[in-house]
């Protein structure tokens, strides 16, 4: 019997292929009408506006329109780079977001840890309220508490130094631009540490309790417990997260920064969100705006590559490609 040409073969595999494909889709097609609304909401509001990006290569004007935009080429990063503006933008973005990194990325876990080890659950769930409520308040509200407990006239601080004799006046951290770095890093911390704790404390419920017994029947105390078990199965939680984080740093947190700032320590405290912010719908200068997102996602991108490699190297089991195959 005559074989049939290996093309006719592909074509019946292909053919084959599609005919499954049909029949699978049309078992189950009620599953599939349900999730087209969010196939179409990808599409419009994430996949079709990358277009725009192509504005950082243009000589750009809204009443030319993409069509007869020249290109241009990489002059709108040689321009961008050229500002001041910009450039204290981006140092200002390094060190707030290096300092939330720093001192920020610890706390929840430190603060899991001790919620943890809390034996009475009534007050347990009380801590875990407490510390997650602040995620829910918004950073317009924050900002007026910020000038509620700081103001050196009738902040709180300054009445309770009052209280206890202090004649002097508490500088106002909201205008010194010495100190307002620090009032970001420490007010992020307090908004976001609790959120942090749920994935923390969520890891820790999927520890076998039975290491825990057999640490204590071998004379473990609690803090070698902490060390040895639960900071030891948290480790991939721990590099996950930290590669998200360092995925972040090029975002130092527009919402809080544009909520919480003012003309005072703007020197301090410009960042490139807010930058693209002020010469994108204030100046009108898309081009630069455009350019100056594209380059902050470039280098995020970088980074959780580079993070994720080293990850790779120094604990395999805890990079991202090799956490998404275990799941």
């Amino acid at each position: 019997m005559k074989r049939p040409p290996p093309s006719l073969l592909a074509r019946k595999t292909s053919k084959d292929r599609l005919i499954g494909l049909y029949r699978y889709m049309r078992k189950d097609y009620m599953l599939y009408l349900m999730i087209l609304p969010g196939i179409a909401y990808i599409l419009i509001f994430k996949y079709w506006p990358m277009y725009g990006i192509s504005i950082a290569f243009r000589d750009f004007s809204i009443f030319k329109g993409y069509a007869d935009a020249p290109w241009v080429g990489l002059r709108n990063f040689v321009t961008l780079f050229g500002k001041a503006g910009f450039i204290r933008a981006l140092k200002n973005n390094i060190i707030i977001s290096v300092l939330k990194l720093i001192m920020g990325f610890p706390f929840p876990i430190i603060l899991s840890l001790m919620i943890n080890e809390l034996s009475n659950m009534k007050y347990k769930k009380l801590i875990q309220t407490s510390v997650i409520l602040p995620n829910f308040v918004s950073w317009v509200v924050i900002n007026g508490l910020l000038y509620a407990i700081l103001s050196p006239s009738s902040g709180a601080i300054q009445g309770l130094l009052a209280a206890f004799g202090y004649d002097g006046k508490f500088p106002n951290l909201m205008t010194d631009k010495s100190n307002f770095r620090m009032v970001i890093v420490l007010s992020h911390i307090w908004k976001g540490a609790g959120m942090g704790t749920i994935v923390y404390l969520a890891a820790i419920a999927g520890i076998d309790r039975e290491q825990y017994e057999a640490a204590a029947i071998d004379g473990a105390g609690r803090l070698s417990q902490m060390w040895h078990i639960t900071l030891a199965s948290l480790r991939s939680t721990i590099v996950i997260l930290l590669i998200f984080r360092v995925g972040e740093m090029m975002y130092a947190g527009f919402d809080q920064i544009f909520a919480i700032s003012n003309p005072l320590v703007i020197s301090v405290a410009d960042i490139i969100d807010t930058y693209v912010y002020t010469i994108g719908l204030e100046q009108r200068n898309f081009m630069l705006a455009t350019a100056a997102g594209l380059f902050q996602s470039f280098i995020g991108l970088m980074l959780v590559l580079i993070t994720n490699a080293i990850a790779n190297r120094i604990e395999p089991d805890s990079s991202l490609m090799n956490f998404a195959k275990r799941k």
